[in-house]
């Protein structure tokens, strides 16, 4: 057996311990999100498209005060200790979300919040576990480890949805706020095994890899804009999150005239996390492994690019909720079970620091910064009276751009393995 799942799963003997603990944790962190997920879709179509960028900005806000403290920790504490404060705050968290909805407070008064919290909460929870799977992993290691550790989340990603269409009218939203937060408690343990596995077969030249990273609070920040490497990360992160936050604004307006009915709204989002995950884990056991081992890691990045372009030409030109739904579904496959992995490969190639502080900074207030600045650009664009089409004619020029950066960041990449390996 350990010989078969070696082959399929392109692991060596003494990597499989950890892949499986890698799986099972990225499986209960995104289980825990996408239970949460449809119920802040819903909150977003509620507050209308008019509301959005300033929820946007209120997330980018929050990531720009939770950043340092990251940074803090990060600098102070060593990863035994670092990784599992994180989870357990964001878990307190949750059980905060819930008091608060037993004890009456008004729906309305929670949602804004809510959504802010959730979109810091998920970016910063996936954020830490790749820096985790960047320091245990080299870049050898990530590109045959990456595609099968993706998958865990996935899985995740169909039970989370799942669960929420089945029990949300039985348990109500408030109590699978408990569940979630539980399921983030049960990734602790995940993360004491791979420490463990960690101290036995640590990344070549990282022997000390236990002890607090040290450096300052603003070490990321430095990095993350003096290093032409890691700006190319930021340029790419920034494109994907334009046209992100583009669509998500269509998908709003679309959405809240096709489908009146706040209920239905919840079950077909919820539907549609429960394709597009399945969809994803499909992708991910069947293609992504050879797929990189094919295009490389520049074709690889730029999928979705082309996906982009192709999509956003679609859309603008027939602008209805099928073609909403099978671009965003196609798009959203082909970040979680291409792109994304592999974009978490970049970060195997740069100092240990660099991977969790300028790695954090990049994921949350870049990404965020990405959505409130294309957030407040949409509503200009909707302000000079652009609908869907002319939007989604208008995010054409940003798909191009993203990939001239997919490309550029391939060829650096290669260049920086090589000259680690010289």
């Amino acid at each position: 057996m350990r010989s078969i799942l070696c082959r399929a799963l392109g692991a060596e003997p003494h990597e499989l311990p950890a892949l499986g603990w890698a799986f099972a944790y990225f499986f209960l962190l995104l289980s825990s999100y996408y239970i949460l997920s449809p119920v802040r879709d819903e909150m977003a179509v509620q507050a209308g498209a008019g509301q959005l960028q300033w929820l946007f900005t209120a997330t980018f806000v929050t990531m720009l005060a939770l950043v340092p403290l990251f940074g803090w920790l990060c600098a102070r504490l060593p990863r035994a200790k670092m990784l599992p404060a994180v989870y357990f705050f964001f878990a307190l968290n949750l059980a905060a979300f819930w008091a608060a909805s037993r004890m009456g407070v008004p729906a309305r008064d929670i949602a804004p919040v809510f959504f802010v919290w959730t979109s810091v909460f998920n970016l910063f929870v996936v954020s830490v576990f790749w820096s985790f799977m960047a320091d245990l992993f080299d870049d050898a290691q990530a590109a045959r480890l990456y595609g099968a550790i993706a998958a865990g989340g996935s899985c995740g990603a169909i039970a989370g949805p799942a669960l929420t269409a089945l029990a949300v009218t039985d348990l109500g939203a408030s109590n699978l706020l408990l569940v979630s937060a539980l399921l983030l408690v049960a990734a602790v343990g995940c993360i004491q095994e791979l420490l463990a596995w960690g101290r036995r077969y640590p990344r070549k030249g990282e022997a000390r890899a236990e002890e607090p990273i040290g450096g300052s609070i603003a070490a990321g920040v430095r990095a993350a804009f003096s290093s032409p490497y890691l700006l190319g990360i930021c340029a790419y992160l920034l494109c994907y999150t334009t046209l992100s936050t583009t669509l998500y604004f269509q998908q709003v307006e679309i959405v809240r005239a096709e489908v009146p009915d706040s209920t239905e709204r919840t079950r077909l989002f919820a539907t549609i996390d429960l394709v597009v995950n399945s969809l994803t884990l499909i992708v991910q056991l069947v293609l992504t492994a050879r797929l990189g081992a094919v295009l490389g890691v520049g074709w690889m990045l730029a999928l979705m690019p082309i996906a982009s372009l192709a999509g956003f030409a679609w859309l603008g030109a027939v602008p209805t909720l099928a073609v909403l739904i099978a671009f965003g579904v196609t798009r959203r496959v082909g970040e979680f079970a291409i792109s994304k992995p592999v974009r978490e490969a970049l970060y195997t190639v740069v100092p240990r620091e660099d991977r969790y502080k300028a790695k954090n900074f990049i994921d949350t207030v870049i990404y965020r910064g990405g959505d409130a600045f294309s957030g407040w650009l949409v509503a200009g664009l909707r302000g000079l009276g652009l609908g869907v089409s002319g939007i989604a004619f208008a995010a054409l020029p940003v798909a191009g751009g993203w990939l001239a950066v997919s490309f550029w960041l391939g060829r650096k990449q290669q260049q920086l393995r090589a000259s680690a390996r010289e």
